[in-house]
């Protein structure tokens, strides 16, 4: 059976939500489908920097700042930069008058789900694909059988994006960095030396071709993200099924640093978690297809290196909703005026997160960012 709904927003992503939420104070309907089978299924990940000239303002947009900063992270900006012999060369304090407060994506996804009315995600619905009917209308087909009709269709649907190739041939490309994801929980009192080494923040730790990002999250655990310059290939070498073979595999390759940075490797709590980075060209756009628009990852996914994907696809949502309130009634102009304000806004931050990526896996990383942050200029 084929039901047919006006808007249909294809991911319940941050950018998806935020999308659903500014339209709904707009008084405009939208439906957002998930694959997932509800909201609890799966955790959501680790700690955002939501961006004064970004993420908060699409939050405002959402009516929903003032709740926001009741669920971030005190302490959360604090920073600390070591180099691989454990000394650290950069540390700063959160005192609180940072413009990028952290909060777990969880919450905030949370924040965005709750302030959206009853029956607005239809979980359990993965997207397999979408074609075109003709004036701008879209079917779009889903795993278990069900097809529905759209006037606009909006892929907020991520990385590997099933809307995208409506309007676009472009695929995400392995920038040639793989992280492994691991977790110390109730670190103060279980793992107190990594608590100490990682401090009550934002952590970073590198030597050129690898390196630890971590977070002291708003649970007390150590969210760690192992990162390594490596092949396409590496890690399928590594059989994570087995936490205690995984461990051995990616500790050797940070043989030479201090034995604290192998503490959170080899106290890690629960599964060890491969992740590839990719990244879609810098610059990506498309031309105007009727009915049909991107946001978030499937638009513009770039590594996590300059922090601005999950701030950026907050920022389209509410731009997109924005658009579609302004120009209510006359789709093309709402999606002619979102990508107008989409492509530049895109490639400016994918550009700069390539450029973070090879400062921070290339030639002496930890004194170069060192000058960045504090506004000494680069030799």
């Amino acid at each position: 059976m084929t039901t047919h709904h006006p808007i249909a927003i294809i991911g319940a992503g941050l950018s998806g939500l935020t999308l659903a939420r500014v339209l709904h104070l707009h008084g405009i309907p939208a439906t957002v489908f998930d694959l997932e089978p509800d909201r609890h299924v799966r955790t959501q990940g680790g700690m955002l920097d939501i961006h004064e000239d970004s993420g908060q303002v699409a939050l405002r947009a959402a009516g929903l700042h003032r709740p926001f900063r009741a669920i971030i992270h005190p302490g959360g900006q604090a920073m600390r930069l070591l180099g691989r012999d454990a000394a650290v060369v950069l540390q700063e304090e959160d005192d609180g008058t940072g413009g990028r407060p952290e909060v777990d994506r969880g919450r905030l996804r949370d924040l965005l789900l709750d302030s959206l009315p009853g029956g607005t995600i239809h979980w359990g619905a993965k997207a397999t694909g979408a074609r075109p009917l003709g004036d701008g209308r879209h079917e779009v087909s889903f795993a278990d059988g069900r097809t529905i009709t759209t006037d606009l269709l909006v892929g907020a649907d991520g990385a590997w994006s099933r809307i995208r190739p409506l309007v676009s041939p472009a695929r995400p490309a392995y920038t040639g960095i793989s992280f492994v994801e691991l977790d110390l929980l109730e670190a103060d009192t279980r793992h107190p030396g990594s608590a100490a080494l990682v401090g009550g923040g934002f952590f970073i730790a590198l030597d050129g071709e690898r390196g630890f990002l971590a977070h002291r999250e708003s649970d007390g655990s150590l969210h760690v993200y192992s990162a390594l310059r490596a092949g396409p290939d590496w890690l399928d070498g590594i059989d994570f099924t087995d936490s205690d073979a995984a461990k051995a595999a990616l500790l050797a390759h940070f043989t030479g640093w201090d034995a604290a940075f192998h503490q959170l490797i080899a106290e890690a709590d629960g599964p060890l978690v491969p992740r590839r980075i990719h990244a879609l060209p810098v610059g990506h756009s498309w031309a105007r297809v009727p009915g049909v628009t991107l946001m978030g990852d499937a638009a513009h996914l770039m590594s996590p290196f300059a922090g601005e994907g999950a701030n950026l696809a907050m920022l389209d949502g509410a731009e997109l909703g924005q658009a579609i309130a302004d120009h209510r009634g006359d789709v093309e102009a709402a999606l002619a005026a979102y990508e107008k304000a989409l492509f530049p806004r895109g490639e400016a931050a994918a550009a700069e997160s390539a450029a973070s990526l090879e400062l921070m896996f290339g030639p002496d990383p930890v004194t170069r960012l060192a000058r960045m942050f504090t506004g000494r200029p680069q030799n």
